[in-house]
């Protein structure tokens, strides 16, 4: 009898045709209207219009005077931001004292800086250019106009824009929410590992990581090793995206792929021509959510997650993806067969190697600011450099 060995790795899909898997397997989140303080870190689900002009009304852009005609004027009255509008135009000789922002009387030609006027009793005289220190209304932004388009993030700033423009709710895409499971008996979650232990190292750099791709973490649960508890994990409800930290390998302990089996979910990745990361997995569950897993060696579980849970994240939220290159220098070895991600410092020569590159080390990922993406093979060309959050 024959007997056919595959080796994992060889038989594993490759990292460029996993990662537009993972980016292909979701659609946008459906629309929402959020209160504005709950939209933050979601992008818009359509254009944001004014829906008032800024200025509302011709106002003031200096504290001064208000002047209609040539001088000397005489006073008239004086006009506050947020207090009453001046009574009627002002007629030709006629001043108001105005402050910055309140609305200017109609007929005025100019506001007269303080500095630039000479007050008297009741009088005031100075240099008129007209048209001078008004704002007029909807100069910087007309009421209707489109300010941000669908698709843009809401940054806090944006959410300034928004209130200043009357909104008090926006329509968004929802910021996908994500489980996290952590799994084996040997990890730890506080304090020193003893003899046989280690230290959880994946579960504390997942939330920021996800909310930078765009999501949000939901609940981080840890579970023993062994199906029944991920089983019960897996099949709840409530999450867009399940993240499962360890269990994704093929060893003893590895019961991903079974769990997945039995309920009766859609493998679209088992395994990625990867280092560090190949154990990956991602698959789909029959009531909906996608299941990332990811290997339990530290820094092979961030390339699993920027391989896999990071496009699918921008999948869910609507993000362009962006690409960026660069030219590599140091002393790098491609593999023959797999893509290799490389810790790197970006430098004006060029992309360095940071090194401390071990999958159960993420050492040299917190020394980089990017992952270069070595492929098979690589001869010196330029590639790809993948941001870390």
């Amino acid at each position: 009898m024959t007997v056919v060995r595959h080796d994992p790795v060889v038989d594993a899909m490759s990292w460029e045709a996993a990662r537009r898997v993972a980016a292909g397997s979701v659609k946008p989140l459906g629309a929402v209207p959020v209160p504005a303080a709950e939209a933050l870190g979601c992008r818009l689900a359509g254009p944001l219009r004014a829906l008032v002009a800024v200025p509302g009304v011709d106002v003031s852009a200096m504290d001064g005077y208000a002047v209609a005609g040539d001088g000397p004027w005489r006073l008239v009255g004086r006009v506050l931001a947020g207090g009453r509008a001046h009574p009627g135009p002002l007629a030709a000789g006629e001043a108001v004292e105005i402050a910055t922002g309140a609305p200017v009387p109609a007929g005025a030609a100019a506001v007269v800086p303080y500095e630039r006027a000479v007050a008297g009793a009741g009088t005031v005289d100075g240099i008129v250019e007209p048209g001078r220190h008004i704002r007029r209304r909807g100069e910087d932004i007309p009421e209707g106009a489109v300010v941000l388009e669908a698709g843009a993030p809401v940054t806090p700033v944006a959410l300034g824009l928004a209130a200043a423009l009357g909104h008090d709710d926006l329509l968004v895409r929802p910021r996908p929410g994500v489980l996290v499971l952590i799994t084996g008996d040997e990890v730890v979650h506080k304090g020193r590992p003893g003899a046989g232990r280690v230290r959880d190292a994946i579960g504390p750099f997942l939330p920021g990581l996800v909310e930078w791709a765009g999501g949000r973490v939901t609940d981080t649960v840890h579970l023993p090793d062994g199906p029944s508890a991920l089983h019960a994990a897996l099949s709840g409800r409530g999450a867009d995206v399940v993240v499962v930290c360890g269990a994704s390998s093929k060893g003893p302990a590895d019961h991903l792929r079974g769990v997945l089996a039995a309920l009766g979910a859609d493998v679209l990745v088992d395994g990625v021509a990867v280092r560090p990361g190949h154990p990956q997995a991602l698959a789909r569950l029959p009531h909906g959510p996608l299941v990332a897993g990811l290997p339990g060696n530290p820094f092979a579980a961030l390339g699993a997650a920027l391989t896999l849970l990071v496009p699918a994240l921008r999948g869910l939220t609507g993000t362009p993806v962006t690409r960026e290159t660069g030219t590599l220098g140091g002393d790098v070895r491609a593999h023959p067969r797999d893509t290799r991600l490389v810790p790197v410092r970006r430098t004006p020569e060029g992309a360095a190697p940071v090194g401390h590159d071990r999958p159960g080390s993420l050492w040299g990922a917190a020394l980089a600011d990017a992952l270069a993406v070595v492929p098979p093979g690589w001869d010196g060309e330029p590639v790809e450099l993948i941001e870390l959050p």
